[in-house]
């Protein structure tokens, strides 16, 4: 095959001839310039530069549960950039492909590129490979791509994000964490990453139970990032007076779905309710062990 260029002056080429599975692996070789994450190179050092990092906009709390029939994920709405509020209305959560969600936590900028980087790992595999990853391969790839931003985690600017999927093998929702080495971890049950996920955890642990409904599961996530707003201040709750409410999506044998801002906001509405006559939330029923 010929060689030309497009108006960017890159050989077009050679993107046609590859037949690599991994969009990140074919950029690392032909441009290595180009991703986003794993050239940032060293920053400078002193003060100043502690200060702008430690300035920059954060992402916050996530929540998954996994439940009877699939998956929700929730994340809460703000960003913080040291201790002020930088964006009431960010979107944490986002579709990773038709059975897959990725949600983020850490440096917003770096973890937005992280999202919209691995929704095209995903796509090219597919094309290049006629079928999608195993559901472990799709988190195995995201395990690499956290990897690649390690010089940057270790000058501060880590990316972590939360990785859930249905496994149409093992017809079931599965949770994947991450830490910012890269290492992959299932979760069971539930899980939370973030600055709130402390609180978020701690009140699953009271709200989960096995087998719980799609519906359950949802009011679960929303009661738990409710909890984590209450104590940490770089969570954000519902906001009602700018009807701004949590991302809540849930993938399960249909797919991925988000839940419309009408929807999210009767989950809101129920828990804040619910707080006006128990402020620290619905106690689980205790049961004697048999």
């Amino acid at each position: 095959m010929g060689s030309f260029s497009d108006d960017t002056g890159r050989d077009q080429a050679a993107f046609l001839a590859a037949r690599v599975p991994s969009f990140t692996h074919f950029l690392s070789s032909y441009d290595p310039s180009l991703l986003p994450l794993a050239n940032l190179g060293p920053l400078p050092g002193g003060p100043e530069a502690a200060d702008l990092i430690k300035n920059l906009p954060h992402a916050t709390t996530i929540v998954a549960v996994a439940c009877e029939g699939g998956v929700v994920m929730a994340g809460d709405r703000r960003a913080t950039a040291g201790n002020m509020i930088s964006k009431r209305d960010v979107d944490k959560v986002f579709r990773a492909d038709e059975y897959s969600a990725i949600a983020i936590a850490g440096t917003l900028a770096l973890a937005l590129e992280l999202v919209r980087l691995f929704g095209v790992e995903l796509e090219h595999y597919e094309k290049m490979e006629g079928r999608a990853l195993s559901l472990e391969g799709k988190a195995n790839r995201l395990a690499k791509m956290i990897r690649d931003n390690l010089g940057a985690a270790m000058q501060g600017l880590a990316v972590i994000p939360l990785f859930t999927g249905y496994d149409e093998d093992a017809v079931t929702g599965r949770i994947f964490s991450y830490d910012a080495a890269g290492g992959p971890y299932e979760e069971h049950r539930f899980h939370s990453i973030g600055s709130g996920s402390v609180f978020a955890k701690s009140a699953l642990k009271k709200y989960y139970s096995d087998d719980m409904s799609l519906t359950d599961a949802t009011l679960a996530c929303v009661q738990a990032l409710y909890d984590a707003a209450d104590d940490d201040s770089a969570t954000g709750g519902p906001d009602l007076t700018r009807q701004i409410y949590p991302v809540i999506t849930t993938i399960t044998a249909d797919g991925f779905s988000r839940l419309t801002d009408a929807e999210s906001a009767d989950y809101a509405q129920q828990v804040v309710t619910g707080r006006m006559r128990l402020p620290d939330g619905p106690s689980a029923p205790l049961r004697a062990a048999s």
